[in-house]
């Protein structure tokens, strides 16, 4: 793993990876007193975001380029966290409560925004997948930690009944964000299981995520807090025109040609509500494993202008 982090805060509050287990232990206390103290550092000026995203490992879901427990060495993806957070043009990061608390605890989320990753209970290839509880964040925890808002997976299986109760919970949990003033960010998908007894697998064409799109942006008594978290499909204008919500996009597993994904990335940036990316195993474990090199791209790519920030040749 290539780049470091470079993390700006007093000696005082230095604290390293290899000391958070003893700092939980003789002092849980610190974690709240951090988010009592944290203030949120708003939109930045070209209302748009990079985030940094890293909640995959509530489900059960440790794998990243073919290994299937990349993600599970705590240390080293907190390493990985830290270089992300730590280059310039990222913007806040998106996680389970266990992640942005040691992330808090190192003093990484200063200046960043943080949206707690709330429904984790649909494990991985569990029966139970699709009735997906909040298991993680509640809107309380998001309020009480002054977080700037929660997100959701939304995974509509429509041959399976605890997709009812999903759909419930995430529109309670929208209006609930809704009048605390805080976003709800909402990441739909039509899925569906290949066999009985196998796990989801999401539709990825432009007809299913457009018709996902059309649920989710009509959950609960107001969208004037609700934002998407959309994948990049062929065809990508005709999701787009699907919604006036302000839009962000999701990475994905690292993919073989990270040349495409930037290119695929940079087209639909460029669409009237697209605002920005949201990724994590793309950009936490690229395959060169030049972690700041990989944010870097992307970082210009939602900030283009920011003078900054390095450039790569290949996308002049």
């Amino acid at each position: 793993m290539t780049g470091e982090a470079v993390l700006e805060h007093p000696s005082a509050d230095r604290v390293t990876i290899a000391e958070l287990t003893d700092l939980r232990l003789t002092d849980p206390g610190r974690i709240g007193r951090l988010l009592a103290a944290r203030t949120s550092p708003g939109l930045p000026v070209d209302g748009r975001l990079m985030i940094i995203a890293c909640d995959h490992p509530a489900r059960g879901s440790l794998s990243a380029l073919g290994r299937p427990t990349a993600m599970a060495d705590r240390t080293e993806l907190l390493s990985r966290l830290m270089i992300a957070l730590s280059r310039p043009g990222v913007d806040g990061v998106l996680a389970t409560a266990d992640i942005i608390e040691d992330l808090l605890l190192l003093g990484a989320c200063r200046d960043k925004l943080i949206f707690g990753s709330m429904n984790r209970g649909g494990l991985a290839g569990a029966a139970f997948e699709a009735d997906d509880r909040m298991t993680g964040y509640d809107v309380a925890g998001i309020n009480a930690g002054r977080l700037d808002g929660g997100k959701m997976l939304l995974r509509l299986v429509l041959d399976d009944h605890g997709t009812a109760d999903t759909l419930q919970a995430c529109a309670s949990a929208v209006n609930e964000l809704n009048r605390s003033g805080r976003i709800a960010m909402l990441e739909p998908f039509l899925s569906r299981r290949a066999a009985a007894g196998t796990k989801l697998i999401n539709d990825l064409s432009p007809e299913a995520v457009i018709r996902s799109v059309a649920i989710a942006q009509g959950l609960g008594a107001s969208s004037a807090y609700t934002w998407l978290k959309l994948p990049v499909t062929e065809r990508m204008e005709q999701v787009a025109a699907a919604t006036t919500l302000p839009t962000l996009l999701l990475g994905g597993d690292p993919a073989e040609d990270a040349d495409l994904t930037y290119a695929s990335w940079q087209s639909a940036l460029a669409l009237p509500p697209v605002r920005g990316l949201v990724v994590g195993r793309s950009l936490l474990y690229p395959r060169d494993d030049d972690v700041a090199a990989a944010v870097d791209i992307a970082a210009r790519l939602v900030h283009p202008r920011m003078e900054s920030l390095p450039r790569k040749e290949d996308l002049r």
